[in-house]
């Protein structure tokens, strides 16, 4: 059975910085394209970065871009996402997600598989 699990969010101030974790369990994560992603109350999801299982290139939507970094691990299993000079705009539940459909991240997704639960992201003062 594959399982995601999603941690490493919380409260921070705007400028803040923090490290998400996506751990898989039943899966290795270099076998796909691994996503992250957010919603916000009240709005859609919405893509945030993405890592490639074929050569680890990473994609990255434009709210984010050159403050979130998108890594893996393999000995850990696990997919991080480094925030920094973190918005109130960014507040969301963040949940990772495996792309069944492809190893390489490209522009849309294919089918998103073994959602998480997710973690709660607050930027606030």
């Amino acid at each position: 059975q594959v399982q995601f699990v999603e941690s490493g969010g919380g409260l921070v101030q705007p400028g803040g910085s923090l490290r998400l974790s996506c751990a898989a369990s039943g899966l290795f994560l270099d076998y796909y394209a691994i996503g992250w992603f957010r919603q916000a109350p009240g709005k859609e999801r919405e893509g945030v970065s993405c890592i490639s299982a074929s050569d680890g290139s990473t994609l990255y939507a434009d709210s984010v871009k050159g403050r979130f970094t998108i890594s893996r691990d393999n000995a850990k299993n696990t997919v991080y996402l480094q925030m920094s000079s973190l918005q109130p705009e960014d507040t969301a539940i963040y949940y990772c997600a495996a792309d069944i459909e492809r190893r390489r991240c490209s522009t849309g997704w294919g089918t998103l598989a073994y959602w998480g639960a997710g973690t709660q992201v607050t930027v606030s003062s």
